[in-house]
């Protein structure tokens, strides 16, 4: 039988994380690689669902991801990530990203967003409830009401896409 656990705000399992980038990292323009960049901002919306569900998740999708600019080697990039909305299972979990370039100290950019799909699993992997989201201020509910019209965003495209391939 489960525990019925109270609704979580935002703040319960926001988190910040930060990382010095390398050569490794790099692209062969002298970038970070792109895909690096959504590792980060993966691994810390896999903390935050991990958090907010209070166990497993997983990503079911990464909905959007938008570079602004570029992030290059030895900046230090910062991840921040809170859910944005939850249904009986999934979570969205938006995440911001931010560089401190390392010839510019105390110098902030903006780089890119996030929006993720996880899903809260038990040890067969299935689905799980998860608590509900308690928005905290009007930034709060404005993210959850964005991320309502992503998911109808893809709620209505899966079902066009159904609907063509039902068609052929």
């Amino acid at each position: 039988m489960s525990e019925i656990v109270a609704a979580r705000t935002p703040s319960y399992s926001r988190i910040e994380l930060a990382t010095l980038t390398s050569r490794a990292q790099a692209n062969l323009l002298g970038n970070i690689h792109g895909g690096e960049v959504v590792k980060l901002a993966d691994s810390t919306a896999g903390v935050v669902a991990q958090r907010h569900s209070g166990g497993p998740a997983v990503t079911a999708a990464l909905d959007e991801m938008a570079f602004l600019e570029p992030v290059r080697v030895g900046d230090i990039v910062r991840t921040i990530g809170q859910v944005n909305w939850v249904g009986t299972s999934s979570m969205e979990i938006g995440v911001r990203i931010e560089t401190e370039p390392w010839d510019a100290a105390g110098k902030v950019l903006h780089v890119g967003s996030a929006y993720f799909v996880f899903v809260a699993v038990d040890a067969a992997g299935h689905g799980r409830p998860v608590p509900a989201l308690e928005p905290e201020t009007d930034e709060d509910r404005r993210r959850m009401h964005e991320a309502q019209v992503r998911r109808a965003h893809r709620l209505a495209r899966r079902q066009e896409i159904d609907a063509i391939r039902a068609r052929s």
